[in-house]
């Protein structure tokens, strides 16, 4: 296990960046994957729905195939299918804990922990023993954010933590995407909140693709979400 302050990873953090950054930041694995751009969140509901995870597993396989490192939290649900879909695409992919990194939640998991540290990356900003609480995951979300260029929400309900990260992206000014089918449920309404402050809509997978660094896009096939 590696300790390191984000500074010293991520380059200087200016003043917004700062503000809720962690002070050190808690390493397994290959740390020069948080070098690697671009890096993209893929993030939502532990509730997730047959046609959620789906959703998450393509656009993870999609991102893996053309370089870009899949990011998320470790969580049941659509974090899960994104990690084990990234890793199924021989891609790279980052999690990022809301325990320190000798604990595991949820408990089914442990193996797939097991896998990112020994070939990938585990990231907490936790130290060892540090109480587990509700206060850490949305603490957590923040620090995802602020370690990728861009997040996807691919379902979330009124109130999902997954709902932090994607304020805290808007408010680092990173791209925020939500998936066209959330945008469309009517019963929704912080879709449309997020929207007014800069959230875009991802229909297609060159949306997001096309507003990542370096010109991930390139010749893209369409993949509709």
């Amino acid at each position: 296990m590696d300790r390191i302050r984000p500074d010293d990873l991520l380059g200087p953090l200016n003043d917004v960046e700062r503000k809720n950054a962690p002070e050190w930041l808690y390493l397994a694995g290959d740390r020069e994957f948080l070098r690697i751009v671009p890096r993209v969140s893929i993030v939502g509901t532990r509730s997730a729905s047959p046609d959620g995870l789906n959703r998450a597993s393509r656009l993870a396989r999609e991102l893996a195939a053309r370089g870009v490192v899949v990011v998320s939290g470790l969580a049941r649900g659509i974090d899960t299918a994104a990690h084990r879909a990234a890793i199924e695409a021989s891609g790279r992919t980052i999690a990022v804990l809301g325990t320190p990194l000798d604990k595991t939640y949820p408990r089914e998991n442990a193996e797939l922990q097991r896998l990112i540290m020994e070939k990938h990356l585990v990231v907490s900003q936790f130290p060892s023993g540090y109480p587990s609480g509700r206060t850490n995951f949305p603490r957590r979300n923040r620090t995802m954010a602020l370690l990728t260029d861009a997040t996807v929400i691919v379902e979330a309900s009124e109130g999902s933590g997954s709902l932090s990260q994607g304020w805290e992206a808007l408010r680092l000014g990173r791209r925020l995407f939500i998936m066209r089918a959330v945008v469309e449920d009517r019963g929704l309404s912080w879709p449309r909140e997020m929207m007014k402050y800069g959230a875009d809509v991802l229909a297609e997978i060159h949306d997001l693709l096309e507003a990542l660094p370096l010109g991930v896009g390139g010749s893209l096939a369409k993949l509709a979400f």
